[in-house]
């Protein structure tokens, strides 16, 4: 608790030091991965907390019962956090593992084992949105001002975790690698089943008609954000103020457009137009 106002620099990206030190960042690089580890890469905000949930899931065969009585970072724990190698299993048997590191802080290591990427992304608009109002609660993170300025520091990559554009490139730069998986937010709402069907089939990991309907039931956005173990409730309110916000608020696409100015989207439209312009992917800032 008494770093809770902390911030850490590493590689040029600033952190918060309620979780994340110097020296858990740097044995987050040298990490060993074995083969059969998973690894969920996403910038903050990006339905990490959903595709745990989902992996959860499909390794029970759609049984629930893990989802709903363990908490969701000890089920797939933070490569980053100061507590993960006291969680991280080392018997060599699948391992899910999350990160919100970009990717070359994390190449080497991945380099040299066959460990499974899924890197989930989500509109960049909607992301800047809930980041936004995640701040206005998690104590410790700064305290965000107004959206316009919030959404200023967005767009120049000096929030916490960095550039949404620097992560999002770098990860999508290795997208042809076969063990690598790429899956959006927006992907997931207008086709939840048959994104868990691509998932299983990247996974090689296979599901009854049953099983799927149980994992799609369970990881629907109205069933998590009454789920403790993934609510983020469980926490203190000496690190997030419950009072000011929810965890799980939304869980929209496209609810920047309740935020956005005319101003604010044609500037954002702007620098999203100069930094991803030699990016193949096309993301989708609504479904209507």
């Amino acid at each position: 608790m008494d770093r809770i106002s902390t911030t850490e620099t590493f590689a040029g990206i600033s952190y918060p030091g309620h979780l994340h030190t110097k020296e858990s960042l740097q044995l987050a690089q040298d990490f060993q991965f074995q083969d059969m580890d998973i690894l969920i890469a996403t910038f903050p905000k990006s339905g990490t907390t959903w595709m745990q949930e989902i992996l959860t899931l499909i390794y029970n065969k759609g049984d629930s019962v893990v989802a709903e009585t363990l908490p969701n970072w000890l089920r797939t724990p933070w490569l980053e956090h100061t507590y993960f190698r006291d969680l991280v299993q080392e018997n060599g048997g699948l391992r899910i593992i999350t990160t919100h590191l970009p990717y070359d802080i994390l190449a080497p290591a991945l380099k040299n084992s066959k460990a499974k990427v899924i890197y989930m992304v989500r509109n960049p608009k909607d992301v800047a949105v809930s980041y936004y109002h995640f701040h206005k609660f998690a104590k410790f993170l700064p305290e965000p001002g107004n959206f316009g300025k919030f959404l200023d520091r967005f767009l120049n990559g000096t929030v916490h975790y960095g550039s949404w554009f620097q992560h999002v490139k770098g990860w999508l730069r290795h997208q042809e690698n076969a063990s690598f998986f790429l899956i959006t937010y927006e992907d997931m709402h207008r086709e939840l089943r048959c994104s868990i069907e691509r998932l299983c089939g990247f996974l090689n990991h296979s599901l009854s008609s049953e099983e799927l309907d149980r994992v799609e039931e369970h990881c629907s956005f109205g069933n998590m954000s009454q789920n403790r173990m993934v609510n983020c409730t469980l926490i203190s309110p000496e690190i997030l103020d419950h009072s000011k916000g929810k965890f799980m608020r939304k869980g929209k696409v496209g609810d920047w457009k309740q935020h956005f100015t005319v101003a604010q989207n044609n500037l954002f439209e702007r620098i999203y137009q100069e930094e991803m312009s030699h990016c193949k992917h096309c993301f989708l800032m609504t479904l209507d």
